[in-house]
C-alpha cells in the first residue's frame, strides 16, 4: 500500500512551545487511524499538518505524495476532506444544508455565484441520503442540533471525493445519544472499502468507532505509541499518554477507560 501521509522527524514550534516534537508517522492507503491523547498533546496540530494548513518548523511532511513547502497547497487541499470546529465556525448560519454540502465541490464556505452542475447536486443528495440528513436539505445550518451539524460537516468533507479524510474531534459537544449516532455513522464509513483513508482525533476511547484499524497515542507533542489498534491500545500505553494509571475495558468492538483504583 502507498503512503497517504508520511511525517519524518516533524517538529512544530510556536514561540517557546513545541506543539509537535520529532514525530514520525506513516498512514497508508485504506487505513483508518485514531489519534488519541490529552489536551495539549499535539493532536490538532498534526491534523493541521496533514490538511496542508500548517508547515513544519523542521522535518519533512509528505501528504498525498507531495512535500509541504514544495507544493502549491491550494492545489493539494481540495484532495483532503476536513471537519473541525474552526471550519464549522466559518459556515454561515443562514446557509441551507444542501448548499453547505455542495459548496465543498469548489472548496468554498458559503454559496456565492459559483455554478454547480447536475452531477454535483446528485452527489450532494447521495451523501446526505447515506448520512441520514437528506431530510435536512432545506433547513439552515444554524437551526440544526449539534449532532446534525456534525453529520452535515462529514457530508461536506466527503463531497469532493477526497483521498484523505481528517476528522478533528467530531464528537466534541455531543450528548450521549448524539455521540453514539455519530460513532455508528463513522463505523459505517470505516467499513466502506471505497471510503478515503481516514484519521480521527479524539480524547476518549469511548469515541473510537468499530472498523478503525490503527492508533497513534500522543503526549506533549511526542509519540507514545503507534501501530495496529488491537496491539497499541493497552492499559500501559493509555496510562503513559494520560500520565495516570488507567484500566481499559472492552465490550465487543467498543472500549471504555477508567482510573485504576
Amino acid at each position: 500500500m502507498s503512503s497517504v501521509l508520511e511525517l519524518a522527524g516533524v517538529t512544530v514550534v510556536r514561540g517557546r512551545n513545541r506543539l509537535v516534537d520529532s514525530v514520525d508517522w506513516t498512514v497508508r492507503e485504506g487505513e483508518r487511524w485514531v489519534v488519541l491523547g490529552p489536551n495539549g498533546a499535539g493532536k490538532t496540530t498534526l491534523l493541521q499538518l496533514a490538511s496542508a494548513q500548517l508547515h513544519p518548523t523542521s522535518g519533512v511532511a509528505g501528504v498525498l505524495g507531495e512535500v509541504l513547502g514544495a507544493v502549491d497547497v491550494f492545489e493539494l487541499r481540495p484532495r483532503i476532506g476536513l471537519t473541525s470546529a474552526a471550519l464549522a465556525d466559518r459556515i454561515p448560519r443562514q446557509e441551507l444544508v444542501r448548499d453547505v454540502v455542495v459548496s465543498a465541490a469548489y472548496a468554498v464556505v458559503g454559496r456565492w455565484r459559483e455554478h454547480y452542475d447536475e452531477l454535483d447536486h446528485e452527489r450532494a443528495k447521495t451523501l446526505m441520503r447515506w448520512l441520514g440528513i437528506d431530510g435536512l436539505a432545506d433547513r439552515t445550518f444554524g437551526t440544526l442540533s449539534e449532532g446534525e451539524r456534525k453529520r452535515v460537516q462529514i457530508g461536506r468533507a466527503l463531497m469532493p471525493d477526497p483521498e484523505l479524510l481528517l476528522l478533528d474531534e467530531p464528537a466534541a459537544g455531543l450528548d450521549l445519544a448524539g455521540r453514539e449516532a455519530l460513532v455508528r455513522t463513522l463505523a459505517v464509513l470505516a467499513s466502506d472499502e471505497t471510503a478515503p483513508t481516514t484519521c480521527l482525533v479524539t480524547h476518549h476511547v469511548e469515541e473510537i468507532p468499530p472498523g478503525f484499524t490503527h492508533l497513534l497515542l500522543l503526549r506533549a507533542g511526542r509519540v507514545v505509541a503507534a501501530g495496529p489498534l488491537e496491539d497499541t491500545l493497552t492499559d500501559a500505553n493509555l496510562s503513559a499518554a494520560f500520565a495516570m494509571p488507567l484500566v481499559l475495558e472492552r465490550r465487543g468492538n467498543r472500549w471504555t477507560a477508567r482510573a485504576d483504583g
